[in-house]
C-alpha cells in the first residue's frame, strides 16, 4: 500500500489485514485522503483507476471525471466580461465524480459495506489529524489557493483558523462539516450525494453563491468502468494507462516515441537521454492539444495517436543536436472509428491491483464549499475549459474536458510488473515516463527509480499556460555536464525552485517469479510503503 499520507496508507493497510480486497482499501484509502489531503483531493473532486483482476489477468479503467453544468456555455462568460472560465469560486467546478466513483467500485469489486469503509475517514474528519509536513506547507505556499478560501464564508470556517491564522505543520485540522457529509454517504451511499438531501444542499449553495451546477447535474453523473484501457508496447513490456479524457494517452505517447531510441545506451539523466525525452514530450503534447478532447464529442483518435507507424513519423522531427521551437500536432489521416492531485496505489495478497488517482485540480481545488457540506470543489472547469470556439477542449454544456490526471500499470509476459502514478498536472506524463524509464531502461529498483532528481518541461497544456514561454527546469541532483550539454543543445535547463514539488510518486514492482511486492514512496511527499 503506497499512499501520500501514512495516515491514509495505514488505512488501506488495515482493510487489507481484516480481509477485504485491493479493490475494499483503495475505498478506504481515498475516502481517507479526502479527509488529510484537503488541498490535493477530496469528495467534491475526479477520479481515474485502474484495476487489475489476479484471477483472469485482466485490466479495466475507470472514468470518474465530471461534466461542466448544463448551462455553462462560452457565450455565458463571455458575456460576463470573462476572458476564461475562472479558476477559483463556484463558477470554476465541473460536477464531482468521487463518490460516485466509489460506489461504482464497490460494486463491480468490492467485498465490503459502506459504513466499515468510511469509518476511518468519519472519524478522521470529526476528531481532526495532525497536518504532516508537506500538506502542512500547502496552507501558505503561495502556490495554493488558500488565501482564496478566505473570500467564502463556508470555505474559511473549515480551512482558516478561528483567530484567522493558517494552519500549518502540526496543526490540528478538525472538519465536522464533512464528517457529517461523509456519514450521510456511508448510510445512504452514493445516491445520498447525487439525488439525496446532501445533492439538494450541493445545488442550493452553488445557487446561492452564483454557480452554476443544479440538482439536474448531479443525478445527470455517470461513472464509466471499461474493458481494453489503452497501451503500447515499450521493448517488450506492455504500458496500460487510462483512457480518454485523462492524460494517460499523453503518457503513452511520450513512451512509444522514445521507444524508438536506446535511451538505455544514452546513460540515465545525460544530455542525451533527456534531450531525447525532453523533445519526445514536445511532440506528444502538441498532439494533446490539438487532438484530444472528451471522446463523446470529439473523435477518438488513440488508436492513430500510438500506432507505431504515426510514431516513426513524428520521430523524424526530433533533431539529437538540437531543441526544437514551438511544436505543431503531427499530420493524421482523417478521423475514422478510431495540481493538485493525489495518487495512491494498492495490491493484495491475491495479487489484484488497483491504480488510482484522484483530484480537484489546483491546489485547494476552486477554494469553494457550498453550503455547511464541508465539501471543497474541484476547479477542472476553470482550469482546462478554453473558451475559444473550435478548440477541441473548448466548453460546453455537459462536456468533459481532457484531463491531466491519469494513472498506469505495466505487464510482462501477461503478468503485472509495476502499478504507478504521481499528482502533478502537466508534469504527470513526464514524470511518469522518467520513473518507468528508470526501471526499464536503467534497471533502477523502485525506490531509487522514484528519488531519482526529475526534469519538468514547460509549457503543458492548461488553458492559461499553453503558451507561454518555452524552459526546461532541473531539480537539484543533476550532474554539470547534463546540464551545460542540454543548453549546448539550445535548452534553459534552469534550476527548479525547491517550492515547487516535483510530484509525489507511489510505486510497486511485483517480481514476476517469485511474486514478492516492493513498494517505494516519493521523498518527495508525507507517505510510505506500508506492507499488508
Amino acid at each position: 500500500m503506497c499512499s501520500a499520507s501514512a495516515l491514509a496508507g495505514a488505512v488501506g493497510a488495515h482493510v487489507l489485514r481484516e480481509g477485504g480486497n485491493a479493490f475494499d482499501a483503495a475505498i478506504a484509502t481515498a475516502a481517507a485522503e479526502a479527509v488529510v489531503l484537503p488541498s490535493k483531493c477530496g469528495i467534491g473532486g475526479e477520479v481515474f483507476a485502474l484495476f487489475y483482476e489476479a484471477s483472469t489477468g485482466k485490466v479495466s479503467g475507470l472514468r470518474g471525471s465530471g461534466r461542466a453544468p448544463m448551462t455553462a456555455t462560452p457565450d455565458y462568460f463571455i458575456s460576463r466580461g470573462h476572458t476564461a472560465v475562472p479558476v477559483t469560486g463556484p463558477l470554476a467546478v465541473s460536477v464531482p465524480g468521487e463518490v460516485h466513483a466509489w460506489g461504482a467500485i464497490l460494486k463491480r469489486f468490492g467485498t465490503q459495506k459502506w459504513e466499515r469503509l468510511l469509518a476511518p475517514a468519519i472519524e478522521l474528519a470529526a476528531e481532526g489529524f495532525p497536518l504532516a509536513r508537506h500538506i502542512g506547507s500547502l496552507f501558505s505556499n503561495s502556490r495554493g489557493n488558500e488565501h482564496v478560501l478566505r473570500e467564502y464564508p463556508a470555505s474559511a470556517k473549515n480551512f482558516v483558523k478561528p483567530d484567522g491564522t493558517r494552519y500549518g505543520e502540526g496543526d490540528l485540522l478538525v472538519q465536522r462539516d464533512l464528517a457529517e457529509s461523509l456519514r450521510r454517504v456511508a448510510r445512504n451511499g452514493a445516491k445520498e450525494f447525487y439525488t439525496g438531501a446532501l445533492a439538494k444542499e450541493i445545488a442550493a449553495g452553488f445557487s446561492a453563491d452564483g454557480g452554476l451546477i443544479s440538482e439536474k447535474d448531479l443525478a445527470a453523473h455517470e461513472t464509466l468502468i471499461y474493458d481494453n484501457p489503452p497501451s503500447i508496447d515499450y521493448h517488450g513490456h506492455e504500458i496500460v494507462a487510462t483512457a480518454l479524457p485523462s492524460h494517460g494517452v499523453l503518457t503513452l505517447e511520450v513512451l512509444g516515441l522514445i521507444a524508438g531510441f536506446n535511451i538505455a545506451s544514452m546513460g540515465h539523466n545525460t544530455s542525451e537521454s533527456i534531450h531525447t525525452m525532453v523533445e519526445a514530450k514536445r511532440l506528444a503534447f502538441a498532439d494533446r492539444l490539438v487532438y484530444q478532447g472528451d471522446p463523446e464529442v470529439v473523435p477518438d483518435r488513440t488508436l492513430d495517436l500510438l500506432s507505431e507507424a504515426y510514431a516513426a513519423e513524428r520521430r523524424k522531427q526530433i533533431d539529437p543536436a538540437r531543441a526544437a521551437g514551438t511544436e505543431r500536432a503531427g499530420e493524421l489521416s482523417p478521423a475514422g472509428s478510431a495540481s493538485s492531485t493525489s495518487y495512491f496505489c494498492v495490491i493484495d495478497a491475491d495479487g489484484n491491483a488497483v491504480s488510482f488517482i484522484h483530484s480537484l485540480s489546483h491546489y485547494f481545488g476552486s477554494a469553494y464549499v457550498p453550503g455547511n457540506t464541508g465539501i471543497l470543489m474541484n476547479n477542472r472547469a476553470g482550469a482546462c475549459f478554453f473558451l475559444t470556439e473550435g478548440h477541441p477542449n473548448v466548453l460546453a454544456p455537459g462536456k468533459r474536458t481532457v484531463n491531466t490526471i491519469h494513472s498506469y500499470m505495466v505487464k510482462r509476459g501477461g503478468k503485472l510488473e509495476l502499478v504507478g502514478g504521481t499528482p502533478g498536472g502537466d508534469g504527470q506524463p513526464q514524470w511518469n515516463a522518467q520513473v518507468i524509464s528508470n526501471v526499464l531502461d536503467h534497471g533502477m529498483g523502485p525506490q531509487e527509480a522514484v528519488d531519482a532528481p526529475r526534469w519538468l518541461h514547460a509549457p503543458g497544456t492548461y488553458a492559461r499556460t499553453y503558451d507561454q514561454p518555452v524552459a526546461l527546469s532541473l531539480e537539484a541532483g543533476f550532474d554539470d555536464g547534463a546540464i551545460e550539454g542540454l543548453r549546448a543543445k539550445g535548452h534553459s535547463a534552469t534550476p527548479l525552485s525547491e517550492s515547487v514539488v516535483q510530484g509525489a510518486v507511489q510505486l510497486i514492482a511485483i517480481d514476476p517469479e517469485t511474486g514478492v511486492h516492493v513498494g517505494a514512496t516519493d521523498r518527495r511527499c508525507d507517505g510510505y510503503p506500508i506492507p499488508e
